[in-house]
């Protein structure tokens, strides 16, 4: 799998993809809320957000009527109404992720747990935001937004929510939030970030090199996962450059590697267990890279 960079969608599908959307959900009785990027540019900035890759909508299974049965038959409805889409389901949400128009449109499902959902990368908002949705007005039309919108960005993206940030910007508020997560205790040990290699434990390992190809030792690396409850595990690599850890499943994780100069977010990267990766940095691009993790031996 190559490394890419995010890159902004068309504004202009995004406003019809959008408005479809809504026509469809409208329909079938479902009610759904703009949420990530797109509420954040709908509340703050009257418009998309121009740097935004996609649009992110939401719902809550068990709230307004929705159960994961009418979520299969919605993305059925899409599938006819010409939408590429594919369904996956984890212990946080279902996500329906789907294309048209060449714009991608992630509409994620969550599921309640102890009063609270959590959104990419693992960031608890209360229910409590969605029970009564606000109504604004985006793109001429009506939307529904968490209520309200600005204790939801607050907790989504930390205090700064008010000052626009590019991609490599607002991730460290992010994860700053994601560190302050109380996790189930039964989790707390789920990865085993270390710099100590042990086989009863570990099943794989991050290789950090620099830009002439040699081990980074001391590199501060962050790992999480993004579909299952793990908390944020911190550890630095050792002199040879590595770490290890035991990944829960196949996934989404978001992870950070710092040394030197290099301070990089890499904020969704598709890790499989079992298979050792090695990090590089990339010259030209520091910011905004997605599957820039490879496997060592591969």
């Amino acid at each position: 799998m190559n490394s890419t960079v995010f890159e902004p969608m068309n504004m202009t599908n995004a406003e019809i993809l959008l408005k479809e959307a809504k026509q469809i959900l409208d329909q079938l009785g479902l009610a759904f809320f703009l949420r990530h990027g797109t509420c954040l540019g709908a509340v703050r900035d009257k418009a998309f957000i121009p740097w935004d890759d996609d649009l992110d909508i939401g719902s809550i299974i068990g709230m307004h009527g929705l159960s994961e049965e009418l979520v299969h038959n919605a993305a059925d409805e899409f599938k006819n109404q010409g939408f590429t889409v594919k369904v996956k389901v984890n212990e946080l949400n279902l996500s329906v992720d789907m294309q048209k128009y060449g714009t991608q449109l992630d509409w994620t499902c969550y599921r309640i747990i102890d009063g609270s959902i959590y959104q990419w990368p693992v960031v608890k908002i209360p229910v409590s935001l969605h029970e009564n949705l606000k109504q604004i007005n985006f793109l001429d039309t009506k939307f529904m937004v968490p209520n309200p919108p600005e204790e939801y960005f607050r907790l989504k993206y930390g205090p700064g929510w008010k000052t626009p940030q590019k991609a490599g910007g607002f991730e460290q508020d992010v994860l700053n939030l994601m560190a302050d997560i109380v996790v189930p205790t039964d989790a707390t040990g789920t990865m085993q970030l270390d710099s100590k290699y042990e086989a009863a434990k570990h099943t794989g390992s991050l290789k950090v090199v620099d830009l002439e190809g040699k081990p980074v030792r001391g590199a501060e690396i962050s790992l999480a996962a993004t579909s299952v409850l793990t908390g944020l595990h911190k550890s630095n690599t050792n002199r040879d450059g590595l770490v290890y850890f035991s990944l829960p499943k196949e996934a989404g994780y978001v992870i950070t590697v710092q040394f030197g100069d290099i301070n990089e977010i890499l904020y969704l990267e598709h890790l499989t267990p079992n298979i050792d990766y090695v990090y590089r940095p990339d010259p030209e691009i520091s910011k905004g890279r997605t599957d820039a993790l490879k496997p060592l031996n591969g």
